[in-house]
């Protein structure tokens, strides 16, 4: 599997590094995750749809982060990414905290995938 990652993920990924030191590390875990399940898999994970494309969008709702102890899978992080199964990639679009934000940046998604 190929990962890729938007200049705007990796803003955003910066940006909670400073507040969650592990992020790193436990995207790491998720890579591995996604590497054999890179499909949606409720609970944890949803596509996003009306947006209006072909490409697969998945939002993971349940990203352990060692950083929130205590919090398990319910850490409230929120991972955004494009899947293309025909070319064995997937490319993060956004991360971002629920309490920072409340939804996806969906210009950002159609912005780049049209």
């Amino acid at each position: 599997m190929i990962f890729e990652e938007l200049t705007e993920f990796k803003r955003d990924l910066k940006k909670l590094l400073k507040k969650y030191r592990t992020l790193k590390n436990d995207l790491d875990v998720v890579k591995k995750v996604l590497e054999f399940s890179p499909t949606e898999r409720p609970p944890f994970s949803f596509r996003i749809d009306n947006l209006g494309l072909e490409t697969c969008v998945i939002k993971v709702k349940k990203i352990a982060c060692r950083a929130l102890k205590g919090r398990g899978v319910n850490s409230g992080l929120r991972l955004i990414y494009a899947h293309f199964p025909e070319e064995d990639k997937i490319i993060f679009i956004e991360i971002y905290h629920k309490n920072d934000k409340e939804n996806e940046d969906r210009e950002r998604i159609i912005d780049n995938f049209k």
